[in-house]
């Protein structure tokens, strides 16, 4: 998606922006159908560069690489994310399981689960996240993205 640098996190902004030209269709229809992409097949699921991820949509800062870790489940996992301000959760009893969804708080995009089998020394959570409601912003480039505030996090 074009133009997610954080001086664009207006709730306005993203409402009207026509997100079926700015996202791809499965950034789309996860983000804004709540769907799921494929595990294993994603861009981010084995990513291992210093930095954060932010909403597709929103810009928002999520989650940074220093809370991710392998899971198994063929998405990107984290322990926690960078505000817990920044996601909202809800009840998901599709696909008859009982679940908690995750959403980012900003442009309410669909982002994925949280489950309670995460790292017992990080808090026990797993927040399971579609690499498609994701932008990953590579610690080099923060700076310039508008995410300097978040270098510290890696010193």
């Amino acid at each position: 998606m074009k133009n997610t640098k954080k001086e664009n996190w207006d709730k306005n902004k993203v409402k009207s922006l026509n997100l079926k030209d700015k996202l791809t269709p499965m950034q789309y229809e996860v983000t804004q159908n709540d769907k799921t992409e494929p595990p294993f097949q994603n861009e981010y699921w084995d990513n291992h560069e210093e930095g954060i991820y932010v909403d597709i949509v929103s810009g928002e800062p999520l989650f940074s690489s220093k809370d991710k870790f392998d899971s198994g489940c063929g998405w990107p996992s984290f322990a926690k994310p960078l505000k817990d301000t920044s996601l909202s959760k809800k009840t998901d009893l599709s696909h008859n399981m009982y679940r908690t969804e995750v959403r980012s708080t900003n442009s309410n995009s669909h982002l994925g689960h949280v489950f309670d089998d995460g790292p017992k020394d990080k808090g026990g959570l797993r927040y399971c996240i579609n690499s498609a409601s994701l932008r990953f912003i590579p610690k080099e480039k923060m700076e310039v993205e508008g995410y300097g505030e978040y270098l510290r996090l890696f010193k």
